[in-house]
């Protein structure tokens, strides 16, 4: 496995608990807008420590970004990224990811898993093709939204939020239902893209099962 030691040329806050890293590219470093990477710290004992983050920069910028939610409580590899600040080094490893832009269709997301979407879509508004992709976003408040006015910019009314702890004006509130999906597949040819935690997963693909979405539109990847 190859690896690639890379300064840090930015590192910020865009939610509470959720980072923006900007590091250096190597040479020669491709990847598609959707996949991530495993990265680790460049400091002692942390070398080890590999988790895989997904690119948020598009495959044609100098630079690769990062959108990396922390866990502070964990004492992980997250945590020590909070630690962290410009010029100090992190480790990257093979570039991997199940999720790509096959066709137009819609996108569901749960809290980090939004993540693959970000450099997505952002290609996809970089060739000026967002055409009538929609995205679905659960999240716990409105607070934990990642990129929230990006994406507002980048889909308008095809950006639909729902808030399982809190109840906003005009978001939607509790959890990703048969029936609330139902109201957004509205055709049963396009590719549905599901991102989220396990759990998340095994309902959503059990709800598009009962809506009968064929499983080959169905593109996931669980965070």
């Amino acid at each position: 496995m190859k690896q690639h030691i890379v300064k840090i040329i930015s590192i910020k806050h865009v939610t509470h608990d959720v980072l923006q890293i900007v590091t250096e590219k190597p040479q020669q470093y491709n990847f598609k807008p959707g996949q991530a990477t495993e990265v680790s710290i460049n400091k002692d004992g942390w070398a080890d420590e590999i988790k895989p983050f997904t690119f948020t920069s598009l495959p044609k910028d100098d630079y690769l970004e990062f959108t990396i939610k922390t866990y502070p409580s964990h004492k992980s590899v997250t945590n020590e990224l909070l630690q962290l600040k410009k010029n100090d080094g992190l480790i990257l490893h093979d570039v991997f990811g199940a999720i790509s832009y096959k066709a137009e269709g819609l996108f569901i997301a749960g809290g980090a898993g939004v993540t693959p979407y970000i450099s997505i879509f952002r290609y996809l508004q970089s060739k000026n093709i967002i055409g009538n992709n929609k995205l679905l976003f659960a999240n716990k408040t409105r607070a934990d939204i990642i990129n929230e006015p990006e994406f507002k910019k980048l889909l308008g009314a095809n950006f639909v939020n729902i808030l399982s702890d809190e109840k906003v004006e005009k978001y939607a509130y509790g959890q990703i239902t048969e029936d609330f999906l139902k109201t957004y597949i509205t055709d049963l040819t396009k590719n549905v893209y599901v991102c989220g935690p396990p759990p998340m997963m095994e309902a959503i693909e059990k709800f598009l099962s009962n809506l009968h979405v064929d499983k080959n539109l169905i593109i996931k990847e669980e965070f």
